[in-house]
C-alpha cells in the first residue's frame, strides 16, 4: 500500500546532490544567516540549556578563512536571550527574532536593544523565531514561544498557541494572527513590481507552509495551506529563502533535505540532498548562486551552489 510519502516522492520531479563545503562548526547553535549591505556575514547561536538557562550569541562569520566570533550575547534585565532568526535592514542594522527576548536590534560594534515588549494592542510580546523584511521594510516575525521574559520560556509544540506579527515601517508591532504551532521560518512573495504580495509561514509540527494574502502594512486575509513537505517522519519546515525566479528553497529540519517549491506551492519539485539530517536555515549571497545553510546537530555553517541566483533582500534592494 503506498503512503502519503511515496505519493509525495512520486510527484517530486528531481532529486540533486551537490557539492557542500563546511565553512565553520562546534558553535554553541545554528540559525539565523544572514548578509548585510557590506557583504559581512552573521549568523544566531540559540542556546538553550537543561535547565532552561539562556546564552544566546550573535555571530560574526569570516566566511573566506572559515572563522567565526562573538559579536554579542543579548540580554535584558538579567535575562539571557535565545536569538534565532536575523535580517538586515538599509541601514545596515541587524534585527534578530529572540526567543525570549521579542525583538532585538543590534548594532555592528555589538550594542543590542529590545525593540518592545508589548504589541500595539498592550498584549506582552510572545518571543520570537524568525523574520523577514518585505521591500516596504515591514518586518514580519514568527512567534513560536510563550511571552517573553520575565514569564517563563513556553513553545508551541503542542498547544497551538504561536502567533505571527508584523513591525511595519512606521514603527507598529501588529500581531496578525495566533493560534498555530511553533510558526517557524517566513518568507515574503512579491508581484514583478516589487509589491509585496503573499505572506509564507512555516508550521513544524504540522508539515504546513501557510500562505496570507498582504494587504498593507500589518494587514493580511485569507490564511490558506500554500505547501506541504512530504515524509512522515520527524521534523518539518524551517528556514526559507526564494531564488531569483521566485522558486521557495525550503530547509526540512530532520529530512537531511532542502525543499524547493514552485511559486504557486503545493508540493516541491526539487529536493536538495544534505550532508547532514537536521537542516535550520538557508540565506543566498547577494547576486550569486551561493546559498549558505545551518546545521542543528553539528552547530555549523554549510555553503553551496544552487542552480541560479538569490532573490534580492530587502537591504540590497536599491
Amino acid at each position: 500500500m503506498s503512503t502519503d510519502y511515496d505519493i509525495c516522492q512520486k510527484l517530486i520531479m528531481e532529486v540533486v546532490e551537490p557539492k557542500f563545503t563546511k565553512i565553520v562548526d562546534g558553535l554553541k547553535g545554528s540559525e539565523g544567516p544572514v548578509f548585510d549591505k557590506d557583504c559581512n556575514f552573521y549568523m544566531v547561536a540559540p542556546e538553550v540549556t537543561k535547565n532552561d538557562s539562556f546564552a544566546g550569541q550573535v555571530l560574526s562569520i569570516d566566511v573566506e578563512n572559515n572563522k567565526s566570533s562573538v559579536l554579542c550575547e543579548p540580554a535584558v534585565g538579567g535575562f539571557g536571550g535565545v536569538p534565532a532568526g536575523c535580517q538586515c535592514d538599509k541601514n545596515n542594522m541587524l534585527w534578530i527574532a529572540d526567543m525570549r527576548l521579542g525583538l532585538i536590534t543590534v548594532e555592528k560594534q555589538g550594542t543590542f536593544t529590545q525593540v518592545c515588549q508589548e504589541d500595539d494592542a498592550g498584549q506582552t510580546m510572545q518571543g520570537c523565531n524568525d523574520c523577514a523584511f518585505d521591500y516596504d521594510g515591514n518586518l514580519w516575525i514568527t512567534a513560536p514561544a510563550g511571552k517573553i521574559a520575565p514569564h517563563p520560556y513556553e513553545r508551541s509544540m503542542e498547544e497551538p498557541f504561536g502567533s505571527v506579527y508584523c513591525y511595519t515601517n512606521q514603527k507598529k508591532m501588529v500581531r496578525i494572527d495566533t493560534g498555530l504551532r511553533f510558526p517557524n521560518g517566513i518568507a515574503v512573495l512579491h508581484s514583478p513590481d516589487g509589491r509585496p504580495r503573499t505572506l509564507i509561514v512555516a508550521e513544524t509540527p504540522t508539515k504546513s507552509l501557510w500562505s496570507y494574502e498582504i494587504e498593507g502594512p500589518g494587514k493580511v486575509r485569507d490564511r490558506k495551506l500554500w505547501g506541504k513537505l512530504p515524509g512522515d517522519l520527524e521534523g518539518g519546515p524551517d528556514g526559507m529563502d526564494f531564488d531569483e525566479d521566485n522558486n521557495l528553497l525550503v530547509a526540512h529540519w530532520g529530512s537531511g533535505f532542502l525543499e524547493v517549491f514552485g511559486s504557486e506551492g503545493g508540493s516541491p519539485h526539487t529536493r536538495i540532498k544534505l550532508p547532514f539530517a537536521k537542516v535550520s536555515n538557508l540565506h543566498f549571497k547577494k547576486g550569486t548562486k551561493e546559498v549558505y545553510v545551518t546545521e542543528h546537530d553539528g552547530h555549523g555553517l554549510w555553503r553551496f551552489e544552487w542552480q541560479r541566483p538569490g532573490k534580492l533582500q530587502y537591504c540590497d534592494n536599491l
